[in-house]
Order: C-alpha cells, then sequence, then structure tokens
C-alpha cells in the first residue's frame, strides 16, 4: 500500500513538473496537472492540498535531484575543477531528460526575488560552487589572482542565462553543446595554460551516467 501511494505522489509530481514546464505557475490548472499525471483528482488531493504545495514540492525535488548528483560527483571526483565542469553537464541532462527538472526550474526562476525564500538555492549553489572553485585554485586549476567568490556567481549565471536561450531556441536540444561553448570560452581566462589540455578533455568528455535515482 505504501509503495502505490509513493508511485502515485510520484505520478503526480510528474504531471505537476510537466503542466508548470509547459504553461508555468500561473497558467498551469490543476485539471491539466491530473491530466498530466494521469491519476484521479481524490487521489491529487490525497498527498497536494493546493497548486501551491505542489509547486513547492516541485521545486525542492528538483533541488533534491541537483543535489544528489552534486554529491556523488563530488565523491568520485579527485579533481575539484573537473566536478564542476560535470555538475554542469549532469545539471544540463537532468534539464534535457527529466520533467522534475523542467519544471522545478522554471518555478524557481518565475518566483525568485530577493524576497522569495526559493532565491535560497541560488545562494547555496554560488556557495557550493564556490568552494569547488577555491578547492581548485589550492589545486593548482585555477589561477592565484581569480576572485573564486566572483567566478562563481558568474559560473552559477551563465549556466542560467544558457539554459534559458537553449530552452528559448531549441527546447534545450542543443543545451550539451552551448555549456560546451561556454567552458572553452571560459577557461581560459581562469585557467593555467599547463592545466588547459587536461580540463578541455573534461569539457569535451561523454556524458556520464551517475545513476543518482
Amino acid at each position: 500500500m505504501q509503495e502505490r501511494a509513493a508511485s502515485t505522489r510520484q505520478a503526480v509530481l510528474e504531471g505537476a513538473a510537466a503542466s508548470f514546464d509547459k504553461f508555468g505557475y500561473g497558467t498551469a490548472s490543476l485539471s491539466t496537472i491530473i491530466t498530466h499525471a494521469g491519476v484521479s483528482k481524490g487521489a491529487m488531493y490525497f498527498h497536494f492540498s493546493s497548486k501551491e504545495e505542489l509547486a513547492q514540492a516541485v521545486i525542492d525535488a528538483q533541488l533534491a535531484l541537483a543535489t544528489a548528483a552534486t554529491v556523488t560527483i563530488i565523491e568520485h571526483t579527485p579533481k575539484a575543477f573537473d566536478a564542476l565542469i560535470l555538475i554542469t553537464k549532469e545539471l544540463a541532462r537532468q534539464l534535457q531528460t527529466e520533467s522534475i527538472a523542467r519544471g522545478g526550474m522554471r518555478l524557481t526562476l518565475e518566483s525568485t526575488t530577493a524576497e522569495n525564500p526559493n532565491a535560497r538555492s541560488f545562494d547555496d549553489w554560488i556557495e557550493m560552487i564556490a568552494t569547488l572553485t577555491g578547492r581548485a585554485r589550492k589545486e593548482g586549476d585555477v589561477t592565484d589572482d581569480v576572485d573564486v567568490a566572483a567566478l562563481a556567481r558568474l559560473i552559477v549565471a551563465s549556466f542560467t542565462g544558457v539554459q534559458t536561450v537553449s530552452e528559448m531556441l531549441t527546447g534545450r536540444a542543443d543545451l550539451q553543446l552551448r555549456m560546451t561553448e561556454m567552458w572553452h570560452l571560459l577557461l581560459p581566462s581562469v585557467v593555467p595554460r599547463r592545466r588547459l589540455p587536461r580540463i578541455r578533455a573534461v569539457v569535451d568528455g561523454p556524458l556520464i551516467d551517475w545513476n543518482v535515482h
């Protein structure tokens, strides 16, 4: 019974994420969410009492998905800068293939203002990347004159902008390619020349199945 309830809840979350991704929070209705989820109205209300609660659950699920991947990549990647690149590639993959990731991202971008608690997700992301860029500088993969906090803010802003434009122009079909372009333009300004070949190889390398589900 518990397994069935969990499966139904996940179906509602997936349906809500697909609806929010397609229509945005304001336009998505409970009826479209039910249609995308393939469940009854009663089943939806058993798990979620309102559209607002559903939206927050989708955002939380997207953050959990991204966090799980981030932790796994950091644990399995010795070099901090390599891990940073792999994280952006994995998050891009999630946006291409996971409805939860797409719906959560749209909701976060729609709702984020300085007063909105979801803005904290960007603060947390920047802080995590600043930790990685700081490690990378200690490992010799970032030049000593680079402000690692500023670099972290730039990476988050660049990722957010690149994925947004990719979504608008191609439905994110070209997102991995645009991420590769972003890194190739950024690397020469922050990475010592002798380290560039190895790090560029990570950028150009294949996607990895991190099995975070």
